[in-house]
């Protein structure tokens, strides 16, 4: 079947624990009547345990039934336990990007963690004490690592998924102390030269839910927090609809 558009919902920041069996069922419903494809922005469990990752991968086994893909985030490397988490929810049937590529229905998904150092005239560079210039050395990898997925896709439209931010609008306003490790400037850099279609990430809890590339392409924080303070009364997700080929829609 050739579908003229693809529906894609994101979301962020869900924070599984050990007691949340049953509690997104709900989101996974919602999503699978209103949209093709799920994507799950990081931070899927709350300590990055694989009992929370159990009971994550019984929710998207019991409730969802359109395809989903994800990137880890910074809470999912918590416990050190991230090969595990990623092994139980590949078997419930998420994919799982971490600098990889993938195609759904015609679109193309890049994904990766990305990292933090902050964004334009103030990010941080590698100068200095060996600990800061790993810092910066881990998100320029973060960075190649999405470039490389991006460089693979051969799709008209391409999708990013992300846990750090890559640019500042969409986490302002959080507080200017924590600006360097909510994301980084260097993953915008791949992002226009691949001409994106969107860009999905989460992080940053009290961010704004829309901003954009200097190339102007779209990008939507999908946390939890900041789509349930946007609108409380939808589904925790944020829907756009990419007609195959063309140009995007926002929904």
């Amino acid at each position: 079947m050739t579908r003229e558009t693809v529906r894609i919902a994101a979301s962020a920041d869900i924070h599984v624990k050990k007691t949340s069996a049953g509690a997104f069922q709900p989101l996974f419903s919602d999503a699978s009547e209103n949209a093709d494809v799920l994507l799950l922005c990081g931070d899927l469990t709350d300590y990055g345990t694989v009992d929370e990752a159990k009971v994550l991968a019984k929710e998207i086994t019991t409730s969802l039934r359109i395809p989903a893909i994800g990137v880890l985030g910074n809470h999912d490397y918590e416990s050190g336990q991230e090969k595990e988490i990623i092994s139980i929810l590949t078997d419930a049937g998420l994919v799982i990007l971490d600098g990889d590529s993938h195609e759904v229905y015609g679109v193309g998904f890049a994904g990766v963690k990305g990292f933090g150092g902050g964004f334009g005239r103030r990010a941080l560079g590698a100068w200095g004490e060996k600990i800061i210039k790993d810092f910066v050395h881990e998100t320029i990898n973060e960075s190649l690592k999405l470039e490389s997925a991006l460089a693979r896709l051969r799709t008209p439209q391409k999708i990013a998924v992300l846990h750090y931010a890559p640019i500042q609008a969409t986490v302002n306003p959080e507080p200017p102390e924590i600006m360097p490790f909510m994301g980084s400037s260097r993953l915008e850099e791949p992002l226009d030269r691949y001409r994106c279609t969107a860009v999905f990430h989460g992080h940053a809890h009290r961010g704004s839910p829309e901003g954009r590339t200097k190339a102007g392409t779209p990008v939507y924080n999908v946390a939890m927090p900041v789509l349930a303070a946007g609108s409380p009364e939808k589904p925790a997700f944020r829907i756009i609809e990419v007609p195959v080929g063309e140009a995007l829609m926002a929904v």
